[in-house]
Order: C-alpha cells, then structure tokens, then sequence
C-alpha cells in the first residue's frame, strides 16, 4: 500500500500557558485535546474518502481530482486545527509526519 504523507500542526506553549509550576508544556498532541481529537478524524475521514474515490475512478482525471480533493480537505483540517490552537495562545508550526 502507498504510503501518505499528511502535514500535522506542531505546537510549542506560549506566554498565555505559561502557568503550569513545573515549567512543562501542556501536551496538545494527545488525544484529551478535544481539537486534536477532531483534527486526527478529519484526517481519517480524508483518507476514507480518498480510497473509495481512487477504487472508482476511471479515468486519470479522475484520481487528480481525488487527490486534489484529499489535500483541500486535510488544508482545511490543518486550518481550523491551528486556529483553534492560536486562539488558546500556542505558537503554531508545521511538521510532516508519515505513517
């Protein structure tokens, strides 16, 4: 099977969680952030989808438009990800992760 490639939000705390005493870094990435928990399902959903559109299609044109598809979706995940994660005060970068 192919392997994909889909663009995850990496987060570093800034100054607005800064009040944790031991000085670490809430995790964001694990599954009791309720964002990070919608972002992972819309990538799933994505990939889901992707799959069932690459099965049907028929014609080249077909599958650029499925994997064109695949990327306008995980780009909106991705968005409103790291909106929801500037707005509670992270600094929001980008890291490739591959399964």
């Amino acid at each position: 099977m192919r392997h994909l490639a889909f663009v995850a939000a990496a987060l570093v705390a800034g100054p607005a969680l800064a009040h944790d005493p031991r000085g670490l870094e809430p995790a964001v990435l694990e599954d009791h952030n309720s964002h990070w928990l919608d972002f992972k399902t819309d990538v799933s959903e994505a990939k889901r989808e992707l799959r069932k559109d690459l099965r049907r299609a028929k014609k080249p044109s077909d599958r650029r438009e499925a994997w064109a598809e695949y990327h306008r979706e995980l780009a909106d995940a991705r968005k409103d990800f790291n909106k929801e994660m500037r707005e509670r005060g992270y600094v929001v970068g980008q890291v490739t992760v591959t399964e």
